[in-house]
């Protein structure tokens, strides 16, 4: 298995954690069925912390009139609303919400030039609130596609999530199913798309990362 360089430090800090307290416990109680129970449960727990930065060995799908997930997970919201931050005006919101066991990369959606990218400090509501979108900690990318499609990828902190990655840059070039960023343990990505949209996916529906095709735009 892959890690992905967001985890290394965060995978050294826990490996001395644990190994400081297994340590001390095995000094203090010492051996038997007692020390053996934490020695499990700590090297589980270690596991777990490790495959929250694993890197799925997969082959994007690409198409230059398709909206590829920008994240694993689960569609929590297909509706018509108001962004506020940048369009100011109706679009089509996408939402996907990662949980703790999902893969936590972030992927571009689209290929374009990014026009627009701001962090945002903010709370740490739980992701699938929709008030998450504009009260917790957030950032906001825009991607021109091309000079008739503009889209606004969010990545959003949680309840769990606590640290947005983000290797977005105003003026750059992106493609397709690069990465994009990373949320570690968790959270929301948002989609805002032009009115008209093609929705492909549906309510409650699992999505792949770099493979799940939500939509398509109109011709």
């Amino acid at each position: 298995m892959t890690i992905h360089k967001e985890g290394f430090g965060i995978i050294a800090v826990f490996f001395i954690a644990i190994a400081v307290i297994d340590a001390i416990l095995f000094f203090t109680i010492g051996s038997g069925l007692l020390f053996d129970i934490f020695l499990a449960v700590s090297i589980a727990f270690f596991l777990l912390v490790v495959s929250f930065f694993r890197v799925p060995k997969r082959t994007p799908v690409i198409g230059d009139n398709l909206i590829i997930a920008p994240a694993d997970g689960k569609v929590v919201v297909i509706e018509e609303t108001e962004e506020s931050e940048y369009f100011k005006d109706r679009r089509l919101q996408v939402s996907i919400f990662m949980s703790p066991l999902n893969v936590h990369i972030n992927w571009y959606p689209v290929q374009g030039l990014i026009k627009y990218c701001k962090h945002h400090s903010g709370l740490f509501l739980k992701a699938w609130l929709p008030k998450s979108s504009t009260e917790n900690e957030r950032t906001t990318i825009v991607i021109e596609k091309d000079k008739n499609i503009t889209i606004l990828m969010r990545q959003i902190a949680g309840a769990v999530a606590r640290r947005i990655v983000s290797y977005s840059v105003e003026g750059e070039k992106v493609e397709q199913c690069e990465q994009e960023g990373f949320i570690k343990f968790g959270s929301r990505v948002d989609l805002y798309l032009p009115l008209g949209t093609k929705i492909d996916v549906k309510l409650n529906q699992k999505v792949t990362g770099s493979q799940t095709i939500i939509g398509r735009f109109s011709d």
